[in-house]
């Protein structure tokens, strides 16, 4: 396919080749574009460069395998001219829950020598309200020579720049890059409906125009609201441990109302994104946000409790043997990031509750915070059930889904995600 004659749009740098960089940099190579993926790190570079992806996720492979053999995606170190630019970096945030910014300032550093009157800079990463303006302003600053939106500005500048999170689930990216609306928000009115013409060639889904602040918010509410349901089933999980109760039978029945939908409760909340967005808000108006507190600490704390329980159990055996499922925050994913699982098997080597036969088909290697602890060690599902004592399930991968009942029988189980009731 083909980019729309009449788009302007035919080449595209992506800066960031993570988890939403490289699907977008293979959606738009497959409409037609001349993309050019910009990422840190050479071994990225250069397996992407070999049409391999650095990341599992459905159908993504196969994607890139197929771009890069056509020539529509390439991979570099540093950006090069185009006539946009995506810039999809993480946003984590700081020590003290304050947004990091230091990625996006240094993507603007890095695109600002490659700019051209005409430009448009589009924003993917999530970002807290106001950081859309602030990188217009880091351009500015980077190229005096060029004019800049601002909502200051009048038209016509030479550089537009606008803010379109993305909205897409992992394990779907691929077909929800293109199948969602997107929520588009210019620094000014003509910078929105420039990036629509961009996302045009490669959405199928509605592309809503707003401004760059309210786009922001969009994104970070989407994720804060999803924290707050979170938060009541894992506080509700609570109730019913203290209680003695099933909780998953309890919202099994609660939802049998027409309007109830609790969701289910897990082992904490992990990801980029519903873990770290609420604390952007937070960050923007501290005084107006003890629900979305509230629910981050609920969330936050969710992990503890959990090691509290399993290493209780442990502590009635003698040289106990914990066989952990999942590292992934969510099922049949390799993403680890911000994983509550990651905190649950440190908590409980920080305990001292055994030994930890750590499972997790989609890593090759244990991440930082659990590389060289003695008692952790990454194992596959066969070497760890028939050793295990206790065996607590983390991440719902298929391969845990499927495990034969009888492989648990005599072992003492922690079912953080209620597939084995």
């Amino acid at each position: 396919m083909t980019a729309a004659p009449d788009s302007g749009f035919k080449s595209l740098c992506v800066i960031g080749l993570g988890y939403v960089g490289l699907p977008t940099a293979a959606v738009f190579a497959n409409r037609g574009l001349d993309v050019l993926g910009v990422d840190i790190d050479a071994q990225t570079v250069a397996l992407i460069n070999d049409g391999k992806a650095h990341i599992v996720e459905p159908d993504l492979g196969a994607a890139v395998e197929a771009v890069v053999a056509n020539g529509k995606l390439k991979a570099a170190t540093e950006p090069q001219p185009a006539d946009a630019f995506i810039i999809a970096v993480p946003t984590p945030f700081k020590n003290n829950r304050q947004p990091d910014l230091s990625y996006i300032e240094s993507a603007a550093k890095s695109l600002a020598p490659a700019l051209q009157a005409g430009n448009l800079v589009v924003v993917e990463s999530t970002v807290p309200v106001g950081a859309t303006e602030q990188l217009a302003a880091w351009l500015a600053g980077h190229r005096p020579d060029l004019s800049v939106a601002t909502t200051d500005n009048s038209e016509p500048v030479d550089i537009h720049v606008a803010h379109s999170p993305e909205r897409v689930l992992p394990g779907r990216v691929m077909v929800e890059l293109t199948s969602n609306d997107r929520v588009i928000g210019g620094v000014t009115r003509s910078c929105a409906e420039r990036t629509a013409q961009l996302y045009g060639l490669a959405v199928d889904g509605q592309c809503l125009l707003t401004t760059a602040r309210t786009a922001e918010l969009v994104k970070l509410s989407e994720n804060a609201y999803r924290d707050v349901s979170i938060a009541f089933a894992n506080e509700l999980s609570l109730i019913c441990d203290r209680m003695g109760m099933d909780v998953w039978e309890t919202v099994d029945l609660a939802n049998h109302h027409p309007r109830v939908n609790i969701l289910q409760p897990g082992p904490g909340v992990g990801g980029h994104c519903i873990a770290v967005d609420p604390w952007f808000i937070i960050s923007s108006a501290p005084d107006d946000t003890a629900l979305i507190r509230a629910a981050r600490q609920v969330n936050d704390a969710k992990p503890a409790h959990i090691v509290k329980q399993v290493s209780q159990a442990a502590a009635k055996l003698d040289s106990p043997v914990i066989a952990c499922l999942g590292l992934a925050y969510k099922a049949d994913i390799d993403d680890l990031r911000e994983s509550p699982a990651v905190a649950i098997i440190r908590g409980l080597a920080d305990a001292g509750a055994g030994e930890l036969s750590v499972v997790e088909p989609h890593v090759a290697d244990l991440p930082g915070d659990l590389a060289g602890l003695d008692q952790v060690s990454l194992v596959t599902l066969d070497d760890a059930l028939p050793r295990a004592d206790i065996v607590v399930l983390l991440t719902d991968h298929h391969e845990f889904r499927g495990l034969d009942r009888t492989r648990l029988t005599g072992k003492q189980l922690f079912d953080t995600r209620g597939i084995w009731r």
